[in-house]
């Protein structure tokens, strides 16, 4: 399990700060499929997550769940929410067996009379925002392909961790287009799937997938 000194936005903090933060901290061990937050839901503690994966997703009115992000330990959950006071914007639900840590909020706001810690903080912040802008984009722009490759290339033991169910989900498709799509992609060569293990066997061609937001035609014979 990972501790504070691990998450890059308290490493500038000294070692005094960091034992006085590690000893405020509650520790949460939560089960697979467990929810650490809800949508609307609000909090006095920063959620950090020390081991496990989890998704975030939104909820419409439909009661229909649209995938926002997943973050693997260390990492700081819903650090918008926190610092700008306002109800998570998303649901937490855990992917694995996982712990999470909270430290009161208060406790952080004294913490930004250090400099390196307020470097941190806006480090922090200006990645998420590439974050949502990428999220933006592979949501409005990328074709189903396009979301699969991507996913793919990126993150490829995804595959060999989640179900076909869990992947479609993340990715706001269908089971049955997912599935379609990758036994498409296995057909042209640029994938194998053995024992739940996907290997790329044309990296090229995905990045074209990516590039072009399509898939390319083979020629007749």
């Amino acid at each position: 399990m990972y501790t504070l000194k691990d998450i890059p936005l308290f490493s500038g903090l000294n070692d005094k700060y960091l034992d006085t933060l590690q000893q405020l901290m509650h520790i949460r061990h939560y089960t697979k499929d467990s929810i650490v937050f809800y949508e609307g839901d609000e909090s006095d503690y920063l959620q950090i997550l020390l081991d496990g994966s989890v998704r975030l997703y939104k909820t419409t009115p439909k009661g229909t769940q649209i995938h926002m992000h997943n973050f693997e330990a260390p990492e700081i959950v819903a650090l918008f929410a926190a610092f700008e006071r306002v109800p998570f914007p998303a649901t937490c639900e855990f992917l694995t067996e996982g712990t999470v840590g909270v430290v009161p909020l208060k406790k952080i706001y004294e913490s930004l009379h250090h400099v390196d810690f307020s470097l941190s903080i806006i480090t922090a912040l200006s990645r998420r925002m590439k974050l949502l802008a990428d999220l933006l984009h592979k949501e409005t722009v990328y074709s189903s392909e396009a979301k699969i490759a991507d996913l793919i290339y990126t993150n490829t033991s995804v595959f060999a961790r989640l179900k076909n169910n869990e992947i479609a989900a993340i990715l706001n498709l269908t089971p049955e287009t997912l599935s379609r799509i990758l036994s498409k992609f296995k057909k042209e060569k640029i994938i194998t799937i053995k024992s739940h293990v996907l290997t790329i066997l044309d990296p090229k061609a995905l990045e074209d997938i990516i590039m072009t937001n399509r898939m390319r035609k083979l020629p007749s014979i």
